[in-house]
């Protein structure tokens, strides 16, 4: 996997997960999920692009909150939806 240097890694902060047990809009919903994905600018935990509502992705859209983490167990990957790339 390659890193690259992302201006948008300026947004990460400390976060808690909003909702640890799952993504929030789908959990509002009753909609399943496929795997999870942490906002690092606000703690939004949302719904990867292979669920059917892609939940991280409108969420780092409609927030300008583009870096997130996945939140599957051992997992410690990143990626700016804005470049399409790990950072």
């Amino acid at each position: 996997m390659t890193l690259h240097a992302d201006p948008h890694l300026a947004l990460v902060r400390p976060v808690r997960p909003l909702t640890p047990e799952g993504c929030q809009e789908c959990l509002m919903l009753g909609s399943p999920w496929v795997h999870l994905r942490l906002c690092l600018t606000c703690g939004h935990v949302g719904c990867c692009d292979s669920s059917p509502n892609r939940h991280a992705r409108k969420h780092a859209a409609a927030d300008a909150h583009p870096i997130v983490q996945s939140f599957q167990p051992g997992e410690e990957w990143r990626w700016c939806y804005v470049h399409e790339a790990f950072v």
